[in-house]
């Protein structure tokens, strides 16, 4: 991991803070009017809100013909609209000027872009008797290929939105816009969290670092943003505004591969600058000094979409007291090309052009195929934003090109559907547990999808996960739900870590895929091979009317005495499940004892064999009861969740009441003060 030395008052630098000789740095007037200026209202997050979910128009603000240049960022040079090269009105003795190196070819096909002619790797230099490594803006590029699937880095960004939920974010705001110099198609990532103070905001863009210490947090690695916005364009912009306490910040921070690759720079540099606004002035005021403070915005007037302090500033009207923008421009092509995001197949998607999966399917049921979520998730953003999160709460909202996008658990697409707890151990101690629900797409058996979608800490890691590889279909239409979080995602959280634990859960979900099918196949039309399914006659459930089969699952050699058979029958009753199960009538209560009892007396063989296409399970209506109560208790599950997230937020509001109350009498007394003081002063 490349390690770095930040202060700050000077460009972020992952090798040095002093080395800024070969910076491209041009003078810059201020904006008259600007900085020293009383800060405007701001729209509220409602109205952005209701503004996006109206709009279908790209939502930046259009330039004037005047300061557009439309080849700014193809060329390196900039004119007069972008760079005034008039005396500054500040003393910019300080500016370090350097001649214009040799531009960089930079290739607009992701991964063809990685080559950066300059000769020059990373390097070590000693700076006070100190080791500093420079990082090359290679690095950049080499470490966003972890994204293979442009979809997974948009999610990665969405992850940052999302762990603001506990921070009171209420929407993440996904959409076009455009690059004011040339017209070219961005994309805007947008949410109402708290936003980032200076500080954080140099942690974003630096490599290795990571403040979300939650248990519940999505991002863990503090690499996320980098690796995302780098692999779906060449920049980045960012904006942010902070509040805490009474002190409110605005950041605006470029990470460029364009910047860095024409340039000719041998180590990655971030220009940024901040704002802090005065409550006795009532006026933003340029924070870390005038000097640094200039040759930052002059790079990032040069190289950002942005060519005046003006129009930077005007980003932050739509962000409300606190939250963070993110403008990726400089959007990568396809091999044919075109822009790898489409925008304009669908004006409420964003597609991945050229990347529609087509299906293997007879005539009949080939639409059917084609236009199942287990297919379009793969090339349309709106379906698998629908699926990547398992819980996400009422009071926030994914808005996807001016339309919300609708939640959907996948497991309410699964008839017959079966809970199956899972223990995995290790050395003799239990590393976590995961209830699997496990079960036929609706629309089997005339889809040929199937696996298991994983989530890790309610993000989705692996959908549609293909543990097996079925023959003379069997396996098909087997699709199951679970989140685990006992073993690790990989880096890209596109696929976990091959650890020993994840080995042995890949063995166990392959293990459930055939078990499943073996006792389920005939509910769906297909021959039924096993018919292992034990059941007491005399003790059937009072309230379904019909019992539920339980799988001893004989046939998998793991089960080979008596202990692991009553094992494998208590993996298939999830813990709430049992605790209802004793809560309820007599009747139901020796049904597992029974059960129970054979099994440990070894007298399993005189447990009566159903086969569960039988007169019992023709019953269709007592079997759509089963399934509904099933989904039932899940809601329900679902619902207690959803309490205590409530919980726990009436209690953090509270607090936050608390601390309000406490500042406004706080206030109250010193205007009190103030008024004697005056009084006194008059007399």
């Amino acid at each position: 991991m490349a390690v770095c030395r930040m202060t700050l008052t000077d460009i972020v630098d992952l090798s040095s803070d002093d080395e800024l000789g070969d910076v491209d740095v041009k003078p810059v007037k201020l904006e008259p009017g600007l900085v020293g200026r009383k800060l405007q209202q701001n729209e509220n997050n409602k109205a952005l809100l209701v503004k996006h979910q109206k709009s279908k128009t790209p939502c930046a603000i259009r330039e004037s013909e005047e300061n557009r240049s439309s080849n700014a960022l193809s060329t390196g040079h900039s004119n007069s609209s972008i760079l005034d090269q008039g005396q500054s009105p500040v003393d910019d003795t300080g500016l370090s000027y350097t001649s214009p190196l040799s531009p960089a070819p930079l290739c607009r096909q992701f991964w063809k872009a990685g080559n950066y002619n300059d000769g020059i790797g990373s390097k070590v230099t000693i700076q006070n008797g100190k080791n500093y490594l420079h990082v090359h803006p290679m690095f950049l590029h080499s470490n966003a290929t972890s994204h293979k699937w442009a979809f997974g880095a948009i999610a990665e960004l969405l992850d940052n939105a999302v762990d603001e939920i506990q921070n009171g974010a209420t929407f993440v705001i996904v959409d076009k816009t455009s690059n004011p110099r040339d017209g070219s198609p961005a994309l805007l990532i947008q949410d109402n969290g708290s936003g980032m103070d200076p500080e954080a905001m140099r942690r974003c863009m630096s490599f290795g670092f990571s403040d979300k210490k939650s248990k519940s947090a999505i991002g863990q690695y503090g690499n996320g943003f980098k690796t995302s916005t780098m692999r779906l364009g060449a920049d980045v912009i960012v904006f942010s505004r902070h509040q805490d306490k009474r002190v409110l910040t605005q950041s605006i921070g470029l990470l460029s591969y364009t910047f860095l690759a024409r340039t000719g720079h041998d180590r990655i540099v971030v220009p940024m600058v901040d704002y802090e606004f005065n409550t006795s002035t009532e006026t933003l005021e340029i924070m870390h000094g005038t000097e640094h403070f200039m040759s930052n915005l002059s790079m990032l007037l040069q190289w950002s979409p942005y060519s005046t302090e003006a129009d930077l500033l005007k980003q932050f009207n739509d962000i409300g007291a606190h939250g963070t923008k993110v403008i990726i421009y400089n959007l990568w092509f396809n091999d044919d090309g075109n822009v790898e995001l489409d925008f304009d197949t669908d004006p409420e998607d964003i597609r991945i052009s050229g990347d529609t999966k087509k299906v293997n399917a007879s005539s009949k049921w080939k639409t059917v195929n084609e236009e199942h979520i287990a297919n379009r998730f793969h090339y349309s953003l709106r379906v698998y934003l629908s699926i990547l999160y398992l819980r996400i709460p009422e009071t926030f909202q994914i808005v996807l090109r001016g339309r919300v996008v609708e939640h959907h658990n996948i497991a309410n697409d699964l008839k017959f559907p079966e809970f199956i707890l899972y223990k995995p151990q290790t050395g003799g101690s239990v590393e976590g547990q995961v209830i699997t629900t496990i079960g036929f797409l609706k629309e089997a058996p005339h889809v040929s999808f199937h696996g298991f979608n994983v989530y890790h800490k309610n993000r989705l890691i692996l959908p549609f996960w293909q543990v097996v590889s079925y023959l003379d279909s069997r396996g098909r239409g087997v699709v199951g739900v679970l989140e685990a979080n006992f073993v690790e995602p990989s880096h890209n959280k596109q696929d976990f870590e091959k650890t020993s634990l994840f080995q042995k859960l890949e063995a166990r979900l392959k293990e459930m895929t055939w078990e499943y099918w073996d006792y389920h196949c005939g509910l769906i039309g297909y021959q039924v091979k096993k018919k292992l399914i034990p059941q007491v006659s005399s003790n059937r459930t009072p309230h379904s009317g019909v019992q539920q089969p339980v799988t001893l699952g004989q046939s998998s050699p793991a089960v080979g005495s008596k202990k692991a058979a009553l094992g494998r029958f208590e993996q298939l009753i999830p813990d709430s499940q049992v605790g209802r199960m004793k809560r309820k009538e007599n009747g139901d209560i020796p049904l597992v004892k029974n059960v129970k009892a054979k099994l440990i007396d070894g007298k399993s063989q005189n447990v009566q064999l159903v086969n569960p296409t039988g007169s019992q399970l023709k019953d269709e209506e007592a079997v759509n009861l089963m399934q509904e109560n099933k989904k039932l208790r899940a809601k329900c599950l679902e619902y207690e969740k959803r309490g205590e997230e409530l919980n726990l937020k009436v209690t953090r509001l509270r607090s936050e009441i608390k601390e309000l109350n406490d500042e406004y009498s706080r206030m109250m007394s010193e205007l009190e003060s103030l008024e004697t003081v005056k009084e006194e002063s008059g007399v």
